[in-house]
């Protein structure tokens, strides 16, 4: 019966016409459109809304709502790859919990197949909760870990805003995890994409040859405006379209934020536009933009 189950699930994936533009990869919190913890059966139904769309996604967190199982265990038998995320804050017993749990998955899932790559934290340092220095200390614990549990080779990395991914950090990774959003530097439209390779090319330069890719980036639908950064489905569309197709020519890979429009997100701050960076609307079903979503021609 499961083999079959698996069966008809990746002959599903595969009749899904690839007619959606295209990206290189999505963030995605498998949490529902009311904050509750996901099943598998919603972790293969999201799956299937952004199939046509990519097939790589970026978690933050495998322990919280022990989401990592269910989304390893839906991208079974697929195409589908992961970056798996372990959350790192001030509170260390909470990347203890999540590093448990990443191990505990590599007992049951093939972990070279599916996990292209390990994230340790995203903004840790940023929102100064650790120090450069102790989140490199903690990337090197992970990549330990899976050297002992004969998993060397999956990448590893953590991902911080572009002025706080320090020396110590780029020479820690596997690759440069970078954050950048021109919308919350205040940036006008005219000029966002350009701030953001600016910010891609200086991360480069510092990385002496380690690949970058851009772990999130995007611009809210909806909210408030920051500064000379305005919200609205205009902007949105046109910030996504000018960095995807620049970031084809470059050969840039990225993690485009968001997969879907979040109501649960977080409104506790300056600007109400958390819960507005999606693709998809917040019924994780219906595309916010018509297709196409971009053009590079």
């Amino acid at each position: 019966m499961k083999f079959a189950y698996h069966i008809a699930l990746f002959a599903a994936f595969a009749s899904t016409a690839l007619g959606a533009s295209q990206f290189f990869g999505l963030n995605y919190n498998p949490k529902r459109p009311d904050g509750s913890c996901p099943n598998v059966y919603q972790v293969q139904a999201d799956l299937k809304v952004l199939r046509p769309y990519t097939n790589r996604l970026r978690i933050y967190s495998v322990h919280d709502c022990n989401q990592g199982e269910p989304v390893l265990r839906a991208m079974e038998n697929t195409d589908w790859k992961v970056e798996l995320g372990l959350w790192v804050n001030k509170n260390d017993a909470v990347f203890e919990a999540d590093k448990k749990e990443l191990l505990r998955l590599t007992q049951y899932f093939n972990f070279a197949k599916q996990v292209s790559a390990v994230v340790v934290g995203s903004e840790a340092v940023y929102r100064k909760e650790q120090t450069a220095e102790q989140l490199a200390a903690k990337i090197r614990n992970v990549k330990q870990a899976l050297a002992n549990v004969g998993l060397a080779n999956i990448p590893v990395t953590t991902s911080e805003t572009w002025p706080t991914y320090y020396q110590v950090l780029i020479n820690e990774v596997d690759f440069v995890n970078m954050h950048g959003f021109p919308f919350w530097e205040g940036v006008n439209i005219d000029k966002a994409n350009d701030k953001m390779f600016q910010h891609i090319y200086d991360l480069q330069a510092a990385a002496k040859g380690k690949k970058v890719v851009v772990g999130e980036t995007g611009w809210p639908s909806a909210g408030d405006h920051y500064g000379a950064a305005e919200t609205g489905m205009h902007n949105a569309q046109r910030y996504l379209q000018q960095f995807v197709c620049r970031a084809a020519r470059e050969n840039i890979e990225y993690y485009y934020f968001n997969s879907f429009d979040q109501n649960w997100a977080s409104t506790n701050n300056a600007s109400n536009v958390e819960g507005h960076w999606g693709i998809v609307k917040s019924d994780y079903v219906t595309p916010k933009f018509a297709e196409p979503i971009y053009s590079c021609n």
